[in-house]
């Protein structure tokens, strides 16, 4: 296979050989009238006429039925370099027919090999037929064989630079199409990395509120149910922490569910983060009873830091709730110079940090570090555990 057998090469033949065709026969037909009117009447007339027509026959079935199995294009150009050789030995028009059929190597010889073979056998046979007929002369020498090697010369330049013109279009349509391939497919990798982070994106929000949510109404219920009988006060009040916590998750869920029209990052939400973080942190001792620590700078942040902050919050505090068994937790959120930090600390259990396989630290990991920030985590069995979140804030200012 040929760098030209391309569809482009194969539109760019197609096209010449449409074009070329009425020539063709315009000249075909000046051909046979020259012959008819300037050749006296003989048996090498009629012969150079038989000659002309069985190439115009052959070229005529190879056009009007290009799929025939008898008329192939190697084979009309092996009748036509026969036609040639009589025709130079007939001396009857064999020049014009030469020049007339040139393109015609390049067009059915359709790679240069091919197309180079024919002419050089279609030269051969014209040279050999113009010396059998006038004999190793001067006119032989001095304008037969130099006029038609001028010919072929100039038809081999032009048809080499054809084909490497059609080479070069048709290697710069495969490339082409191969970076339109190539762009399709990382659009859809795109898309689908879009739709996977999309995913994580919503599997960590759900973990982070709703899930918090009913683990938390379940901790609640459960107490209540425990203490119902001996102190029903305690189990009134952790009921309506129930029904406040459920609320609390219905209106997350519909955040969740009109995320897309929240503020965007640059836009500042309404309320300081602290106020955000005590109503929290309220509602964690209300419902375990821990002592709550809090030293909580009023700050001003754009939204998504505000949600990313009161994530990581809810997060801390459900793994105290679940697993530290503490009895007091400290919370910090101040201003430095590299950005807002968030400190908490409970003294807890703790744990080994580099078992942890939960998907609530790398949820805010990821979620930090979306916004630049990072998340150190600093722990060890019996000691306590120590969550410190820092989100860069450039251009910000303290309220």
């Amino acid at each position: 296979m040929t760098a030209l057998a391309t569809p482009l090469a194969d539109a760019f033949w197609a096209t010449s050989l449409r074009r070329w065709n009425a020539v063709c026969w315009v000249l075909f037909g000046a051909m046979a009238v020259g012959l008819v009117t300037t050749v006296p009447a003989s048996g090498s007339k009629y012969e150079a006429l038989a000659l002309l027509s069985c190439v115009v026959l052959c070229y005529a079935v190879l056009d009007r039925f290009p799929g025939n199995r008898v008329i192939r294009p190697r084979v009309y150009l092996s009748a036509l370099v026969l036609a040639l050789g009589g025709l130079a030995y007939l001396g009857s028009s064999y020049a014009a027919l030469f020049m007339v059929t040139l393109p015609h190597y390049w067009m059915f010889g359709r790679t240069p090999r091919v197309s180079m073979g024919f002419l050089g056998l279609a030269t051969g046979a014209t040279l050999a037929g113009s010396l059998i007929r006038q004999g190793w002369t001067a006119e032989f020498f001095g304008e037969t064989m130099v006029s038609t090697l001028v010919v072929v010369a100039v038809g081999v330049l032009i048809g080499l630079w054809a084909h490497s013109v059609v080479a070069q279009s048709s290697e710069r349509a495969r490339l082409i199409e191969e970076l339109e391939r190539t762009q399709a497919q990382l659009s859809e990798a795109h898309q689908r990395q879009g739709a996977a982070d999309e995913r994580e994106r919503i599997a960590r929000d759900i973990h982070d509120t709703l899930a918090q949510g009913f683990a938390s109404i379940i901790v609640l219920a459960e107490a209540a149910q425990a203490g119902i009988h001996h102190d029903p006060a305690t189990s009134a009040q952790q009921l309506r922490s129930i029904e406040s916590t459920a609320r609390e998750n219905l209106t997350e869920a519909r955040e969740l569910v009109g995320s897309a029209r929240q503020p965007g990052p640059g836009q500042v939400a309404g309320g300081s983060v602290a106020r955000t973080l005590r109503r929290t942190l309220d509602r964690f001792a209300e419902d375990t009873g821990l002592a709550v620590d809090a030293d909580l700078a009023d700050l001003e942040c754009d939204q998504q830091t505000r949600i990313a902050l009161l994530r990581c919050t809810q997060e801390s505090l459900a793994n105290v709730r679940k697993h530290a068994r503490a009895s007091m937790v400290g919370v910090v959120l101040a201003r430095r110079p590299h950005g807002v930090e968030l400190e908490i600390t409970d003294d807890g259990t703790g744990f080994l940090v580099g078992e942890s396989t939960g998907f609530g630290l790398d949820g805010m990991r990821k979620r930090l570090a979306e916004l630049g920030g990072r998340l150190t985590v600093t722990s060890s069995v019996g000691d306590g555990t120590r969550i410190l979140a820092m989100i860069p804030m450039a251009g910000e200012v303290e309220a």
